[in-house]
């Protein structure tokens, strides 16, 4: 394939920027796993069974998976700073008011808009990235995926403490109105930049969808997309209740444990997974679904550790280890798919993909808390490790037979910047 590739352009790596998107991304998680940290208090406080938490949990999921598709649209038509700021201000809006929550239909509700105004946040925000960072795709992607991470482990140690000193409706308001603020710094500070992508083809509704159906390799990465957000849905909102219930933990602890050095190695894996895929992509464009592939292996026998062993200290091992070939697998979710498809069509493409994966995903904390009365919360965890072995085989299946046929060829490899 060295055909293909030209000597990149050497220029400055713009931090603002992804300063700025990183932010966004952290409240975009930490809204939205707040709920499962003071999962235990909300239970308390308004009557609301195991099966009624994990509903309110996939109704979350769906109100994602339903809008994202509509918000891959948006974000190949209208300005993608637009769609990011007002997806952050709803958002953060709907966490505020859901503190004011008096029950299941308010929660449902709330949590429902939560969940469809976050959808319109990451197809515009990945593909930004991928048009503004192209030389460096791999690594920028990598840098704002660890907001992820960052925002998942706050709100399980911030979220959990001021709920345990001042209630769980506080966390709500706190999480909720730093982004109303942070709505006001990035529509001052954001630079979308002069990039436009154009094409003669008029964009429609389903242009992501058919793009997403159209192309063998794009549907089995969405397969281990689906796979992977199953499994991380499952994990997070039942998780600290695992830990709260099996082992006596602390909500604090419980929420701190859960969060933390699943996503602290996940940190690490993402970065260790974006430097290293640039390089070897300049040899090889198919090692980022080799990298991804590895990740979702790897990864297996540690889900699987951590609901099987008795021993919280092989819990926190199999949670680390689990998390870091997450964010191996996590490094190039986008920069894989954006191989295979047009730049154009690229947030509708990825929004359809984020549609698939959640919907499936859903379907994950409801199934979870339906079991949990009867096989327990620990076979409802190591028993997702299955999931994870059926998106590296799919991932394989796409090197093996589709990947190098449908190669957008020169987009994704290195070339010379006109930035």
């Amino acid at each position: 394939m060295s055909n293909l590739l030209t000597v990149p352009k050497a220029h400055k790596f713009n931090w603002e920027t992804i300063s700025l998107l990183w932010f966004a991304f952290f409240f975009n998680q930490a809204d939205r796993q707040i709920f499962n940290v003071v999962l235990p208090l909300i239970k308390e406080d308004l009557q609301l069974s195991d099966g009624q938490l994990g509903i309110i949990a996939s109704v979350f999921i769906w109100s994602i998976g339903l809008f994202v598709p509509i918000a891959g649209y948006i974000g190949d038509i209208f300005s993608k700073k637009k769609v990011i700021m007002f997806s952050l201000l709803i958002w953060s809006s709907a966490t505020f008011f859901t503190g004011f929550s008096t029950g299941l239909v308010s929660l449902i509700i709330l949590r429902a808009i939560v969940g469809s105004s976050e959808a319109f946040y990451a197809p515009a925000a990945n593909t930004l990235i991928g048009e503004r960072y192209k030389n460096q795709r791999g690594l920028a992607l990598s840098i704002h995926q660890t907001s992820l991470y960052a925002g998942v482990i706050m709100s399980g140690l911030l979220g959990a403490y001021i709920a345990e000193l001042f209630g769980w409706r506080a966390a709500f308001y706190l999480f909720g109105g730093i982004g109303i603020l942070l709505f006001v710094i990035i529509a001052l500070r954001l630079n979308e930049g002069e990039i436009r992508i154009t094409s003669t083809n008029r964009i429609s509704f389903l242009t992501g969808i058919k793009g997403l159906i159209n192309s063998p390799t794009a549907m089995l990465l969405t397969i281990a997309f689906s796979c992977m957000i199953f499994v991380n849905v499952g994990y997070l909102t039942w998780a600290p209740t695992f830990l709260h219930e099996k082992f006596n933990l602390s909500l604090v602890n419980a929420g701190f444990s859960a969060m933390f050095y699943h996503h602290i190695f996940a940190f690490l894996g993402v970065l260790v997974g974006g430097k290293y895929s640039d390089k070897l992509a300049v040899r090889n464009i198919g090692y980022r679904l080799g990298i991804q592939a590895i990740g979702l292996l790897f990864g297996a026998p540690f889900i699987c550790l951590l609901g099987f062993t008795e021993q919280l200290i092989w819990v926190y091992v199999g949670m680390s280890l689990f998390g870091f070939f997450r964010g191996i697998y996590d490094s190039n979710i986008y920069a894989s798919l954006f191989c295979v498809i047009a730049p154009m069509i690229r947030s509708s493409v990825s929004g359809a993909m984020i549609m698939f994966a959640f919907l499936t995903g859903a379907f994950s904390p409801a199934i979870l808390g339906i079991l949990k009365p009867t096989l327990g919360l620990s076979f409802g965890l190591y028993s997702l490790s299955v999931v994870y072995l059926i998106g590296a085989i799919a991932i394989f299946l796409a090197l093996l037979f589709t990947f190098k046929k449908e190669l957008v060829r020169g987009e994704e490899v290195f070339v010379i910047s006109n930035e």
